[in-house]
């Protein structure tokens, strides 16, 4: 399933948000959801994702459509296809991820790094 750009980081978005308002219940039998509105009003207060109010009504309806998330209660929710999809992105901003902390942890390499002065 073809997803474009901004899909990808609207259920990216959506399942980091989930995440972190359901971290400190998992332990209990409890699961906090959002509705539509609210998670628009989140995203254009975040400044993160730049497209309009109407374009992310659009591309929920288009995740929607896709099967990827559905509604219950005006509350959103993933579906299956959503969350294995969702799998796919979390790996693969992994790599990008885990290469961007070796990269900060400074580890020593055996050779000698050399250096060069550019102007």
């Amino acid at each position: 399933m073809k997803l474009t750009k901004t899909q990808r980081l609207i259920l990216f978005s959506l399942g980091q948000f989930y995440q972190t308002i359901n971290q400190s219940l998992e332990q209990k039998p409890l699961k906090l959801e959002t509705s539509k509105i609210t998670f628009i009003e989140l995203l254009l207060q975040s400044g993160l994702i730049t497209t309009q109010e109407r374009a992310l009504y659009k591309n929920l309806e288009t995740l929607e459509s896709k099967k990827l998330i559905e509604y219950e209660n005006r509350m959103i929710k993933f579906t299956d296809a959503g969350l294995k999809i969702l799998q796919k992105i979390n790996k693969e901003i992994k790599q990008f991820v885990d290469v961007e902390i070796y990269f900060k942890e400074n580890k020593k390499t055996k050779r000698k790094l050399q250096t060069v002065i550019v102007r």
